[in-house]
């Protein structure tokens, strides 16, 4: 007898469908999911307006997240990969329904915020309230300062969050912070002299 390898006829394709990640991917993705969803809903609320609409929308974010969870594990920043995909689906739902978000309309917005930048910009508050409109001033912001002020003034998250969901380092965040209240200032400032 030779020790000679034997030829195999090649393996069939499996004909069994690919099974739905391991028990630990599962956990991890359940687990990144309760984490990360309750700030996702209110988000998409702030945008949409509407409770069930916004947990529609953050079903759908979740559905493709699992979807695509081996994927989303290999990114950089997963949280900063979820927080994109959310953006994207609140895009679509506005464009689709011809809607702008409806941040500015809503009072857990104007309360949060002016609880948070009161302190820090005091009566210029109330001008840049009046006359531009708050959510104005900050939808003018950069797309990362205005997320920044959102996520961390409106809706709660800590630094170490943000920089997540951003998908950049703390220091970033606290920068955009800083830059963002300067433009903030900077607005009401203009505005006052209008006056």
């Amino acid at each position: 007898m030779t020790d000679a390898p034997r030829n195999r006829p090649a393996a069939a394709p499996s004909l069994i469908p690919p099974q739905r990640g391991t028990h630990r991917e599962l956990l991890t993705f359940d687990a990144f999911c309760a984490y990360h969803s309750k700030l996702w809903l209110r988000y998409a609320f702030l945008q949409v307006g509407n409770r069930r609409t916004a947990a529609r929308i953050v079903r759908a974010v979740r559905e493709q997240l699992e979807q695509d969870w081996e994927a989303a594990l290999r990114q950089k920043s997963v949280p900063s990969y979820a927080w994109a995909v959310l953006k994207d689906h609140l895009a679509v739902w506005l464009a689709e329904h011809d809607r702008l978000p409806v941040m500015p309309e809503t009072a857990a917005f104007h309360a949060a915020v002016r609880k948070i930048l009161l302190r820090e910009l005091q009566d210029e508050f109330a001008v840049l309230e009046s006359e531009l409109g708050l959510y104005t001033a900050i939808s003018r912001l950069p797309e990362n300062q205005c997320d920044v002020i959102v996520l961390r003034y409106v809706l709660g998250a800590d630094d170490q969050d943000v920089a997540g969901y951003l998908g950049v380092n703390e220091a970033t965040v606290r920068s955009h912070i800083r830059y963002a209240k300067l433009r903030l200032a900077r607005q009401m400032k203009e505005l006052r002299e209008e006056q």
